[in-house]
């Protein structure tokens, strides 16, 4: 068994916070090996006038680091 590691991530959707979730992950495979769980720490949008214009979250992304 290899030990967990943990990273912050912040990621931004101008869709939804699912899809700003789905980007830190995205974004986290392309250096990270062996992803296996995602924690949403954080949730916010940004707000123009009466609309939502991009949601953004702050994750943690643990992955399995071989020894």
């Amino acid at each position: 068994m290899g030990i967990v590691k943990v990273i912050e991530v912040i990621a931004t959707s101008e869709k939804s916070f699912d899809e700003a979730t789905r980007n830190a992950v995205k974004e986290a495979s392309k250096s990270i090996k062996n992803i296996k769980s995602v924690y949403v720490k954080e949730m916010k949008a940004h707000v123009s006038g009466d609309a939502i214009t991009s949601y953004a979250v702050i994750t943690k992304i643990s992955f399995e680091k071989n020894a």
